[in-house]
C-alpha cells in the first residue's frame, strides 16, 4: 500500500508559509465553532469573527461555505489517514492483518458518524470525496491480500466498505435506532465471513 496520504479533494498546489498559517488559523476557528455550535451553526461570518479577520479573507481562502466545510473535513480525513499509515496498532502497522481490518472498520464507523453533518455539508459542493474513498479501498484490498483472501479483491473491498458509508450508518443509527455496538458487531461478522478460513 502506498504511504502517500490522499487528501479528500485531491491535488492542491503547495501553499506559501503565510497562506498555510492563515489556512490553519481559519480552520482552527472553524473547528472550535463546530464543537460549540455544530456544523449547521457555522457561517463564513462566524469563522471570520472567531479568527479575528475580515469576512472577505475567509471567502478568498475557501470560496464558499461548502469549500470551508470540505477543507475542514479534509483536515480530519488526513489525520485519520496518518493514523492508518503510521499510527499505533491495531489501526496502524504492527498488528495482524485481521486485527487491523477490524480496527479499520470500527474506526471508520466512528469517524463517519462523528462527521456525518460535515460530510454532507462538504458534499453539497464537491460531491463524493473520491480520493478519500480511494485510500480506504486501497487499504482494505491490501489487508485482504495480506490475509490471503482469494477472489476479486476490488469487489470484495467495495462490499466491505459499503456498510461504512455515511448514508448507511445514518440510516442504521439515527433512523432504525441501532446501537453503534451492534453496527460494529455486524461489521466484524461481515469481515470474518469474507475472510473465512484465510485468517
Amino acid at each position: 500500500m502506498t504511504d502517500r496520504m490522499l487528501p479528500l479533494l485531491g491535488g492542491a498546489a503547495p501553499e506559501r508559509s503565510d497562506a498555510a498559517r492563515n489556512r490553519e488559523l481559519l480552520l482552527g476557528a472553524a473547528r472550535r465553532l463546530v464543537e460549540r455550535c455544530g456544523v449547521r451553526g457555522v457561517t463564513m461570518a462566524s469563522v471570520a469573527t472567531e479568527a479575528g479577520v475580515g469576512k472577505g479573507t475567509v471567502f478568498r481562502r475557501f470560496d464558499n461555505r461548502a469549500g470551508l466545510m470540505a477543507a475542514l473535513l479534509n483536515h480530519f480525513e488526513s489525520a485519520w489517514q496518518a493514523a492508518v499509515i503510521s499510527g499505533p496498532p491495531p489501526l496502524g502497522p504492527g498488528a495482524a492483518p485481521l486485527d487491523r481490518l477490524l480496527a479499520f472498520g470500527r474506526s471508520r464507523i466512528a469517524l463517519n458518524l462523528q462527521h456525518a453533518e460535515l460530510i454532507e455539508a462538504a458534499a453539497t459542493s464537491f460531491g463524493r470525496p473520491y480520493a478519500a474513498y480511494s485510500f480506504t479501498a486501497t487499504h482494505v484490498r491490501h489487508l485482504l491480500s495480506e490475509l490471503g483472501v482469494e477472489g476479486d479483491l476490488p469487489v470484495l473491498a467495495t462490499a466491505l466498505l459499503a456498510p461504512l458509508e455515511v448514508v448507511i450508518l445514518e440510516q442504521q443509527a439515527h433512523i432504525e435506532g441501532m446501537e453503534v455496538s451492534r453496527i460494529e458487531a455486524g461489521w466484524d461478522d461481515l469481515v470474518r465471513r469474507v475472510v473465512g478460513s484465510s485468517a
